[in-house]
């Protein structure tokens, strides 16, 4: 067990057993950082407030399942990232499969490299105009660390569409750099 959680673990305890107090000591000490996880989904503040609120109130709910087989952060984080792709789901996010026969393998390339003066934020912010499908994808594997098989389970589509998306969504931040890049130092 973490630092973190030995820290929290007394809260933790309490929450199992209903105390408001710890619980609101719990959503104090993860609710910014749960917020910024939602809203990178959503972009959208009072979207990302609601499923945070929601993420909340379903992990007290399951609280008696959390074993500390992982930090309760990236416990939380997980029920608040499914909470924000059931939201994208539920609001008609399509994401298309492609054909099998029209998938061709691409050799991925992860060592791809960005201007040092570009900021992280800026880099963030290009992701986030990016289309939802690509989005998605880049926030789960570069932002989130998720790799294919998991992305296709979070998102219900092939580990070749994840890898596409990926690909896809990649080379298109990789020109928007580009021209931000471009357009900063000109």
């Amino acid at each position: 067990m973490n630092s973190i959680n030995q820290l929290h673990q007394p809260i933790i305890e309490e929450c199992k057993n209903n105390c408001a107090k710890a619980q609101m000591q719990l959503y104090n000490l993860y609710s910014k950082a749960m917020f910024v996880i939602a809203f990178r989904y959503t972009k959208n503040r009072f979207v990302a407030e609601d499923i945070m609120q929601e993420a909340f109130i379903k992990a007290f709910k399951k609280i008696e399942s959390y074993k500390e087989e992982v930090a309760f952060g990236a416990w939380l984080k997980r029920i608040v990232i499914n909470q924000s792709i059931d939201y994208l789901k539920k609001n008609k996010l399509e994401l298309v499969s492609i054909n099998e026969e029209v998938y061709k393998k691409q050799d991925e390339d992860d060592s791809w490299k960005v201007d040092s003066e570009i900021s992280v934020a800026t880099i963030v912010k290009q992701i986030n105009s990016l289309k939802e499908k690509y989005r998605l994808v880049l926030t789960l594997y570069l932002l989130e660390g998720y790799d294919h098989q998991e992305i296709s389970e979070i998102l219900n589509i092939t580990e070749n569409t994840s890898r596409t998306h990926l690909l896809r969504g990649k080379k298109l931040l990789k020109e928007q750099l580009k021209n931000t890049s471009y357009a900063e130092r000109y």
